[in-house]
C-alpha cells in the first residue's frame, strides 16, 4: 500500500503539469473562423434556390418526352459586411456558363453587386444587378416562375452598371435610377451577320432606367412602374415601359404586369426568327406588348392554389411590304398550379403544375413566311425550396 502511495506522490505533479500545459495550448489556439468574422456571419445568408421536378412534355397534344430535371439551382449569398455596405451574389448552375464579353463576367452570374448606404433614405449600388424594368414577373424569385412570358424570357435582365435609389421619409415611395450596359454580348455577337445595312454601332451602348415603387391604400396595393431607354445603335434606339401591380386582400394576392417594348433593332429576335425565310437581316422597328396576371390563394394554411395567365403580341412595324400586316404573332399561356407545404417552420413546397402555351400566327405571317400555329404543354411534379443553409 505504501508503494502505491509513493507512486501517486510522484505522478500527481506530472499529470497536473500536463493538464495545465494542455489548457494553455487550447487557450492560445485560434478558432478556424476568428471571432470578429463570426459576428459578420450573423448578417449573411447563404441560400440554395432550388426547383426540381419530374417533367412531361407535349407538342400539339402529343407526348414527346418525360424526364427528371433540375429546373433551377441558384446559389445566393447576401448580407451586410459593414454597417453601411451590403452585398449580393447569385450564380445560376442551370445555365450555360458562356462569357459576357461586354461586361467581362460570366452570364451564369445573375447578380454580383455592392450597395452603399449614403443616408438612411439614399443608396448607391454598383456591379451586376437585375434591370429594374418594373413588373412582378421578373422580380419574383425564379424558382417560383414555372415559365416566363416572351419579353422576360428573351431579354438580357442582368446587366453591369450603377444605380441610385431614394426613398421618401415614409419609405412608401422609392425612386430608383439605373445606368446599365444595354446588353451582355458585343454588337457583333448580338446580331452577327444579320445586321441591316446603314445601322451604326453606338459609342455608348447603355440603358437608362427610371423606376417608381409605391405602397398605396394601407399597403394593399403595391406598384413597380418603369421607363427604360436603350441606346443600342446610333440610328436604332429602344423604349421599354413596364407597369407592375400587386394587390393583396386576405388570403388572395393578385399580380398584373403590362409591358410594352418598342425596338429600333429586334433585341428579342422573335420577329426576326419569323421573317428569316425571306429576310436575311434582323428586323427593324419592332414592338412587343404583353399582359401577365398571377393569382395566389391560400385555401388552407399549408395548401395554395395558383393561376398564371399571359399573352404576348409581336409586331413588325418596319415591314417594307406595302401589303403588310404589322402584327405577326399572338401567343397565350396558362399555368394552373397546386402547392403543398408539409412543414410549418420550413419553406419547402411540393407542387403540381401544368404549363400550356399556344402560338397564333397572323394569316400574313403564315402565307408570307410559312409560319405554323402550334401548342406546347408541360406537366410537372416537383419541389420548390429556397434552402437557407446559413
Amino acid at each position: 500500500m505504501k508503494k502505491y502511495i509513493i507512486y501517486w506522490i510522484f505522478l500527481l505533479p506530472i499529470l497536473s503539469f500536463g493538464q495545465i500545459k494542455t489548457l494553455e495550448e487550447n487557450a492560445g489556439q485560434q478558432p478556424l473562423i476568428p471571432t470578429p468574422k463570426l459576428t459578420l456571419l450573423k448578417d449573411v445568408d447563404i441560400i440554395f434556390n432550388t426547383r426540381m421536378a419530374f417533367d412531361n412534355y407535349f407538342v400539339n397534344g402529343d407526348h414527346t418526352n418525360s424526364a427528371f430535371s433540375m429546373n433551377q439551382l441558384r446559389l445566393e449569398v447576401k448580407g451586410k459586411i459593414h454597417d453601411k455596405v451590403f452585398f449580393r451574389f447569385r450564380n445560376r448552375y442551370t445555365k450555360i456558363a458562356d462569357n459576357g464579353t461586354v461586361d467581362n463576367i460570366n452570364r451564369a452570374v445573375d447578380m454580383a453587386y455592392l450597395v452603399f448606404d449614403v443616408t438612411p433614405q439614399a443608396k448607391f449600388s454598383f456591379g451586376k444587378m437585375i434591370g429594374d424594368w418594373g413588373g412582378y414577373e421578373l422580380l419574383t424569385n425564379p424558382i417560383e416562375i414555372l415559365s416566363y412570358n416572351t419579353i422576360n424570357n428573351t431579354a438580357d435582365n442582368f446587366l453591369v452598371g450603377a444605380a441610385f435609389s431614394f426613398a421618401l421619409e415614409d419609405h412608401k415611395n422609392i425612386f430608383n435610377f439605373q445606368l446599365l450596359n444595354s446588353r451582355t454580348k458585343t454588337f457583333q455577337e448580338q446580331y452577327a451577320t444579320n445586321l441591316p445595312p446603314g445601322i451604326e454601332i453606338s459609342e455608348m451602348p447603355l440603358a437608362a432606367v427610371g423606376n417608381w415603387k409605391g405602397h398605396l391604400f394601407d399597403n394593399k396595393l403595391e406598384t413597380t412602374y418603369s421607363y427604360s431607354f436603350f441606346n443600342d445603335a446610333k440610328n436604332a434606339k429602344g423604349n421599354y415601359v413596364s407597369l407592375g401591380n400587386k394587390f393583396k386582400a386576405g388570403k388572395l394576392t393578385l399580380f398584373y404586369d403590362f409591358q410594352y417594348s418598342n425596338e429600333g433593332l429586334d433585341r428579342k429576335s422573335v420577329v426576326t426568327n419569323i421573317i428569316k425565310s425571306k429576310y436575311v437581316y434582323a428586323a427593324e422597328d419592332v414592338s412587343y406588348m404583353e399582359n401577365w396576371v398571377r393569382a395566389e390563394y391560400q385555401i388552407r394554411p399549408r395548401l395554395n392554389l395558383l393561376l398564371t395567365v399571359m399573352n404576348s403580341n409581336a409586331s413588325w412595324n418596319g415591314n417594307p411590304d406595302p401589303n403588310k400586316e404589322n402584327n405577326l404573332l399572338k401567343s397565350y399561356g396558362i399555368i394552373p398550379t397546386v402547392e403543398y407545404l408539409p412543414f410549418k417552420d420550413f419553406n419547402l413546397k411540393f407542387y403540381a403544375g401544368y404549363i400550356a402555351k399556344k402560338n397564333n400566327y397572323s394569316s400574313y405571317a403564315q402565307n408570307t413566311f410559312g409560319a405554323v400555329d402550334g401548342t406546347t404543354g408541360q406537366v410537372s411534379f416537383g419541389i420548390i425550396a429556397p434552402l437557407l443553409v446559413l
